[in-house]
């Protein structure tokens, strides 16, 4: 059984629900519950989308009184008519770009079906509805937690189970096989994806901002997590003790101990490049498996270097570099 919660939006919807009511109520217009409705369904994730939801309501809803007349007071108030309506209206509605607007739109339909009888204070009662609905849900909407604290627990997360897989390949290379089963990899692309959804939403809570420093980061990590990937079975096919391995793991430690979110990548990459022009001055392979083993590990220091590459790229979050 699910844990039994109230969230924000659920605690905005069912006052705002009742303060649409209430409004609506008070200026004693026709079928006010109906306020409420256009509330519920205009609170949204985001501020964005409930903008966007709550424009496309109102002009929905605004064509549907120019089409209510039309088909109406041309044909009757006859279900066939309903009918024949939503036939022309919903395509329309498509057209424009607006089809969040359908539901409400018909809720408006209904009430100028059930009156049978058009008439300007039917359209000035429908017009104050929607308006108190769609202001009272922009209104609740204008307030959205902040998300940093969570974003700063993803990027935290996802950090330390970096560490924990560099500190595994290190060890690997060092002293061989520990057992280790490599779930790190696995559940760090799940938190990537939740951090960076989560990332995506705080951005269209924000009118003004287009972008947003954590979900770049969350970005590259996961670059850099396919590179990573791409590390494992390089590493598992070393069994060969050569000084490079060695000189490898240490480059990987050092590496695992400088993971954050600021960018000193550069330091990393020079020294890698330092170490790849020590590893061709270094003496040539006597046998088969140190010729191998060394070729693995010269492959091993490309997918390094690129992921060094990834992190120089990226200019560092504001809030934490």
């Amino acid at each position: 059984m699910r844990k039994f919660k109230i969230g924000y939006r659920t605690a905005k919807t069912a006052l705002g629900t009742g303060i649409a009511i209430s409004i609506a109520q008070l200026l004693e217009l026709d079928f006010y519950a109906s306020a409420g409705i256009i509330a519920i369904l205009c609170i949204q994730n985001t501020k964005r989308k409930s903008w966007k939801v709550a424009t496309a309501r109102f002009f929905a809803c605004a064509l549907s009184l120019v089409f209510g007349f039309v088909f109406f007071e041309l044909l009757g108030y006859h279900p066939v008519s309903i009918g024949l309506l939503l036939l022309f209206f919903i395509p329309v509605t498509v057209m424009l770009k607006i089809t969040e607007g359908i539901a409400t739109s018909s809720v408006v339909l209904l009430h100028v079906y059930s009156v049978e009888k058009y008439s300007l204070g039917l359209v000035a009662n429908e017009l104050s509805i929607i308006s108190i609905g769609i202001g009272v849900a922009l209104f609740m909407n204008t307030y959205m937690p902040s998300v940093e604290k969570e974003l700063t627990g993803f990027q935290i997360k996802i950090e330390e189970n970096f560490y924990k897989v560099f500190s595994e390949l290190a060890y690997y290379l060092k002293h061989g096989d520990n057992g280790w089963d490599g779930q790190e990899i696995p559940e760090t692309a799940n938190v990537l994806r939740a951090a960076k959804s989560l990332a995506f939403r705080d951005v269209e809570n924000h009118f003004k901002r287009e972008e947003n420093h954590f979900y770049y980061y969350f970005k590259m990590r996961e670059k850099q997590l396919d590179v990573m990937e791409r590390m494992l079975p390089i590493v598992s096919t070393i069994e060969y003790d050569v000084e490079q391995a060695k000189m490898i793991a240490q480059f990987i430690e050092d590496l695992a101990d400088s993971i954050h979110s600021g960018n000193t990548a550069y330091r990393f990459l020079h020294r890698l490049r330092k170490m790849h022009e020590d590893f061709q001055a270094m003496p040539l392979p006597e046998t088969r498996e140190e010729f191998e083993t060394r070729a693995s590990l010269v492959h091993l220091t490309k997918e390094l270097e690129q992921y060094l590459i990834l992190k120089s790229e990226f200019v560092g979050l504001k809030a934490t570099s």
